[in-house]
């Protein structure tokens, strides 16, 4: 009986200088920019308005104390915005979600789309970085440094890249490094991972929908436009992906996949809309037992199964398990996530021609090589456009220059494509945000 005591005991006692432990490495991580914090960054916000999550969660009044004031876990965990500028008649507008997945030497690449984000948006934006600890210093950095009157418009939450200990370096090199974290947003799943990195469930589990992208994407138009179509999602639907391809003859998944895939062509993942609500309260369907899984219940075993047979990593998951489940997916049109593919071998994308490209997807590293000039040319006058300056003589016209030189590609041939939507978008890069939404466009 004395040894189960003394057990007891010493469970209990390893148990609290454990919390004291994570207590104390939260409570004095540096976060100021200059000081080199980060490595233990859950979150850092930019001034912006008050959340209010998609009709869920409740709203909060702004938090008029300083962060020598707040309690730590305001401080770390839940770090709100002061004042309410942009917020129209009183109300507190819906935010919007948008969450990233970076490694490696993708910095400047995620920034970029970012920056396209927050220039175009029209209300607030919080965005979701996961990334490696080394670049969480460099992203506060860079996002501290915008001019503050974009501080309406966003704000934004650095989170460290964190899988369940089991098989968590499978997950981690599953296709690219890193990306299959998208996979684990839903936040159900984060419970179940260490303590130390629990607190970042504390703030995915109160978000109903989120929007998911690569770092290589840029939006031409305002994440909102992505955002409402939430509205069209049906009882049973809950993402909301484009497909692979508009060409079943280039296609790949119809030709050489080896595992179940969506529709005709499967699907993209590098542009996913999700209702996380719906996907944590789902039971899926699928080709391993005869009961609907849970999200977080289905992703090892469908790993364990197909892991010899997918080429793209989680997004083939993905396919797999919208293949089972159609129902639960809306498809959007594919100039909500356009490639290379579209244009390569000519223009097989008939939205884009109809409205412009909405989101351009640099897949393959085409914004860093000379394969595809019309694609690399989008993203440089992003990356070198600076707040504040005139949108139309620093960025639109310098871009179409360019475009009229990239003419040696297929790709390049369909540059209207590109400005289309982007010339309509720019009129509200500079607006005051006090003024309420833009008219038209």
């Amino acid at each position: 009986m004395r040894r189960y005591i003394r057990a007891l005991i010493l469970c209990m006692v390893f148990a609290v200088f454990s919390a004291l432990y994570v207590y104390s490495k939260l409570f004095y991580a540096d976060l100021s920019v200059g000081g080199g914090g980060g490595r233990n960054v859950l979150q850092r916000a930019a001034a912006a308005p008050n959340p209010r999550d998609s009709g869920h969660g409740s709203r909060r009044g702004p938090d008029k104390k300083g962060p020598a004031d707040q309690h730590w876990y305001n401080r770390y965990i839940m770090r709100k915005a002061e004042g309410h500028a942009g917020v129209v008649g009183g109300a507190v507008p819906e935010q919007m979600h948008l969450a990233v997945v970076t490694c490696g030497q993708r910095l400047e690449e995620t920034l970029t789309m970012l920056k396209s984000a927050v220039m175009f948006s029209i209300k607030p934006l919080r965005l979701h970085i996961f990334a490696d600890d080394q670049l969480h210093a460099s992203f506060i950095r860079v996002l501290e440094s915008w001019p503050g009157s974009l501080r309406p418009r966003f704000s934004y939450s650095v989170y460290p890249i964190t899988f369940p200990r089991r098989n968590a370096g499978e997950w981690k090199k599953l296709f690219k490094l890193c990306a299959s974290q998208r996979l684990f947003l839903p936040g159900e799943l984060l419970c179940k991972i260490p303590f130390s990195v629990g607190l970042m469930w504390l703030i995915l589990k109160e978000l109903d929908s989120l929007v998911y992208v690569d770092s290589d994407i840029l939006f031409l138009q305002p994440v909102d436009a992505l955002w409402s179509l939430l509205a069209h999602f049906n009882d049973t639907q809950l993402a909301a992906m484009a497909p692979e391809h508009e060409e079943p003859r280039i296609a790949w998944y119809n030709r050489f996949a080896r595992h179940p895939y969506y529709g005709r062509t499967g699907v993209n993942s590098g542009v996913m809309l999700m209702n996380v609500t719906r996907i944590r309260a789902t039971y899926f369907r699928n080709d391993m037992t005869s009961v609907g899984l849970r999200w977080e219940e289905l992703l090892m075993p469908l790993l364990q199964k197909y892991k010899l047979n997918i080429t793209w990593g989680d997004q083939d998951l993905l396919n797999i398990i919208f293949h089972h489940n159609p129902e639960c997916l809306l498809e959007i049109p594919c100039h909500w996530n356009y490639r290379p593919d579209h244009c390569i071998y000519g223009s097989n994308c008939v939205s884009a021609e109809e409205e412009g490209v909405f989101v351009l997807h640099g897949n393959r590293g085409v914004y860093h090589d000379l394969k595809q000039p019309a694609f690399r040319a989008v993203y440089d006058a992003i990356r070198q456009y600076s707040f504040g300056e005139d949108p139309v003589g620093s960025l639109l016209m310098p871009l179409e220059e360019e475009l009229l030189k990239t003419t040696s590609t297929y790709c390049s041939k369909s540059h209207v494509l590109f400005t289309k939507r982007l010339s309509h978008s720019l009129a509200n890069v500079n607006r005051d945000p006090n003024k309420g939404p833009p008219h038209g466009g």
